[in-house]
C-alpha cells in the first residue's frame, strides 16, 4: 500500500511539516532606526505572549545602515505565523522578513 492510500495521508500533505507548538526563528531586516528593535519585540509579543526579548539576536550590515533581528517565537499554528510574517512585512520599518 503507497503512502496516498493511507487513511488521513492527504490530511498530513496539506499541514505543515512543523510540529506545534515549537521555537521558530524568524529573521527581519530593516533600516538600523530608533525603535526598531522594539517595534519588532513588540509584535512578536502579540503574537506570543510568552515571547522572551532576551533571545532577541542583532546583527548589523556591512556598512552598518541596516539591522537584522532574529526573533525566537513559539509557533502555535499556521495561522499564527502567516498572521505574524504578513504583520511584520507590511510594517513600516521591515524591509525583509525570512
Amino acid at each position: 500500500m503507497n503512502a496516498s492510500m493511507h487513511p488521513g495521508s492527504g490530511e498530513l500533505r496539506k499541514n505543515s511539516l512543523i510540529e506545534y507548538p515549537s521555537k521558530f526563528p524568524i529573521k527581519v531586516m530593516g533600516a538600523k532606526v530608533d525603535g526598531f528593535v522594539h517595534a519588532i519585540t513588540t509584535l512578536a509579543r502579540q503574537f506570543d505572549p510568552s515571547f522572551d526579548a532576551s533571545t532577541v539576536e542583532l546583527r548589523d550590515s556591512r556598512a552598518g545602515n541596516y539591522l537584522g533581528i532574529t526573533i525566537t517565537i513559539t509557533a502555535t499554528s499556521r495561522e499564527q505565523l502567516d498572521a505574524l510574517y504578513r504583520t511584520l512585512s507590511s510594517h513600516p520599518m521591515v524591509k525583509v522578513v525570512l
